[in-house]
């Protein structure tokens, strides 16, 4: 119910915003187009006035161009003909509309495919030899205790610590098949297969809080944007997942009335935090190249010898490996197919708030408001890309790099942009594609919850971006 409130939220609220827009500003009269079928990139032309009629600002920024590339006033682009005696009025749309959205849900979901039958196929193995049994009764000691719905050595508890170290080391493409093959092996034990049980959202929050160990993509952007110290972000991104993560499990276990204090979780919680902590020492003394090509070898390194490990087990345990994996991969295909309208309908609430706007009226009103407090206002300036990280990963980055590209990489803009991008995961593509591959309808208190752990990694981002780069 929770879900279907905000998506309401979403499309009304993009609606009416967009409506005021277009009533009241001169700049917005194609925003009905933008927002059904316009295109992200698309240069939406406006209006030309003559040069004499603009405000004293925007004059004398276009008087300073000399490169011929206009005037930039935050949403609107100003740019003189050759005379300098006229001016076009342009704006960049920044994402696709409805229409191009529900592609490109789709085409997320095909791409999608490959990724999952072939991971859902070595767990498949995995799960006849008995490798997922092992998992589970290694893990079980702890996840009993945030999971005590769960019957003692079940294999979802080998599903969820696959997912879990997966998120950890980055990687992405095996985070998932991992993480929707734990959904479907806690739902065989939800009773009410419509509404997501305990366990699910336990799992489901740990696993938004996106704790990551090296931040590979954003060191990698900073870089490439000309940052001189492109792994400076790399303990605060750290930090901050951790607090995220930690923040996912007390609010859940608040709710469920779950002991956090006893010595089991205290002890495991304790073991991880130490074996983090010392690879953070280790890694910080690395150089960029250095780091990259630790991460490239331990992620890459690991995957394999996870594949060698599961079909070396298969031998072993003397099953038919091949058609053990074929199972498997047809179980993927399934499961991608389940999640294209979940994921359409949640796209397209996102894209109908990203293009009437919705977003530049919040950060406006936060820098009204920073400005009224006589606060710092530079954090405002890299609040957009913590805003839309909940609702896209791609846009978020996008505004990640337009933020670098506005006040450089190695601003204090830029750096916390950086920060807040790898913080926190996309929580409502994660609630659509995960409680969508087992129908899932009741979220229960799964969005507030996931949502006030990526409150936590936004404030945590910003203390530490002050204490690391201010």
């Amino acid at each position: 119910m929770v879900l279907s409130r905000i998506w309401s939220a979403f499309i009304i609220v993009a609606i009416l915003v967009a409506s005021i827009k277009y009533m009241f500003s001169p700049n917005y009269k194609s925003i009905f187009n933008d927002m059904v079928v316009g295109k992200g990139g698309d240069t939406v032309k406006l209006s030309t006035i003559k040069i004499n009629e603009l405000p004293a600002p925007i004059f004398n920024g276009l008087m300073k161009d000399k490169e011929g590339k206009g005037f930039n006033d935050g949403r609107i682009i100003y740019k003189t003909d050759s005379l300098k005696q006229n001016v076009q009025l342009y704006r960049i749309q920044e994402t696709d509309g409805v229409i191009g959205t529900s592609k490109t849900a789709v085409d997320i979901c095909i791409g999608l495919i490959g990724i999952m039958t072939l991971f859902m196929g070595f767990m498949s193995i995995a799960e006849r030899a008995g490798g997922i049994n092992l998992l589970s009764r290694m893990i079980q000691p702890f996840f009993s205790k945030l999971f005590p719905e769960i019957p003692k050595n079940h294999p979802s508890f080998g599903h969820m610590l696959l997912n879990f170290s997966a998120n950890l080391l980055g990687l992405d493409n095996a985070a998932t098949p991992f993480g929707l093959k734990a959904m479907e092996s806690l739902q065989t034990l939800n009773p009410n297969k419509d509404v997501a049980s305990n366990s699910q959202i336990m799992f489901l929050c740990l696993h938004a809080g996106g704790m990551t160990l090296i931040p590979v993509s954003i060191i990698a952007i900073r870089a490439s944007m000309g940052s001189a110290t492109p792994t400076d972000i790399f303990l605060p991104c750290m930090i901050a997942t951790f607090a995220a993560t930690m923040a996912a499990m007390i609010v859940v276990s608040l709710y469920q009335k779950i002991n956090l204090l006893n010595p089991a979780v205290i002890a495991y919680v304790g073991v991880v935090s130490a074996i983090i902590g010392l690879l953070v020492l280790y890694l910080t003394g690395l150089t960029k190249d250095g780091l990259d090509e630790f991460s490239k070898v331990l992620s890459n390194g690991i995957i394999l010898l996870i594949f060698f490990a599961i079909v070396l087990g298969g031998v072993y345990k003397k099953i038919n490996v091949f058609d053990a994996f074929i199972d498997g991969a047809k179980e993927g295909f399934t499961t991608c197919v389940k999640i294209i309208p979940y994921l359409v309908g949640m796209l397209i609430a996102i894209s109908l708030m990203r293009t009437s706007g919705v977003f530049d009226v919040i950060i406006d009103g936060m820098k009204w408001v920073a400005n009224i407090a006589n606060l710092d206002t530079r954090f405002v300036d890299g609040l957009p890309t913590a805003l839309i990280k909940p609702l896209s990963g791609s846009g978020a980055r996008g505004m990640m790099v337009d933020t670098m590209a506005t006040f450089g990489a190695d601003s204090f803009q830029g750096k916390l942009a950086a920060v807040l991008q790898g913080s926190s995961d996309t929580t409502f593509y994660v609630i659509a594609v995960y409680f969508g591959a087992v129908a899932v309808k009741n979220t229960r208190y799964a969005v507030p919850a996931m949502l006030i752990a990526d409150l936590v990694g936004i404030i945590t981002s910003v203390v530490l971006a002050y204490l690391f780069f201010a």
